[in-house]
């Protein structure tokens, strides 16, 4: 059992939303066009993506069909439309203090690795030993990899995600 947990495309910014609402960049098409056809993702797999508009538009993109919707897999939740130039260093704050919303109108990050880990071993146990693929957000993919390997969250290995990007992992026991 292999997770493949992929981080959606490009997405459009649009300072006067929420990132929750905002779809695909038609820029980054290409990069999602070149992870399909990579040999990165598995050919015979389960496919979930998160509710939002950038990860269910790359996951049929990957695919070329519409992908079941997990509600619980969607990003660490930031209701605000504040603009934040020091965007990388919120999030930080929201590792360094989990319980806490790192900034007006955000999720307690503590709070979203309890939804994700808990959805992915629902989906998990509901597909013993077989691959699952997973469309998503570099935050909610970030505390879900150190959920299931017990491993501190890699906020270097979180900068380093590009959009779309894939991390594999065969987690430890669930």
């Amino acid at each position: 059992m292999t997770l493949y947990l992929v981080r959606h495309g490009r997405s459009t910014m649009d300072r006067g939303t929420a990132p929750h609402t905002w779809g695909l960049d038609p820029a980054g098409y290409p990069a999602i066009d070149e992870l399909r056809t990579s040999g990165r993702l598995p050919a015979e797999a389960f496919w979930f993506t998160s509710p939002e508009p950038k990860t269910r538009a790359t996951a049929r993109r990957l695919t070329g069909r519409d992908v079941e919707v997990v509600h619980d897999l969607r990003e660490h939740e930031r209701h605000s439309t504040v603009w934040l130039d020091d965007f990388p260093a919120v999030v930080r704050r929201a590792f360094d203090h989990p319980a806490q919303p790192a900034h007006p109108g955000w999720e307690p990050l503590a709070r979203t690795r309890e939804r994700v880990a808990g959805a992915v071993r629902r989906l998990l146990e509901e597909h013993p030993g077989r691959d699952l693929v997973l469309v998503g957000h570099g935050t909610a993919w970030t505390v879900l990899r150190s959920e299931l390997t017990g491993e501190p969250p890699d906020l270097d290995a979180w900068a380093r995600l590009r959009m779309p990007d894939v991390w594999v992992l065969e987690p430890r026991a669930v």
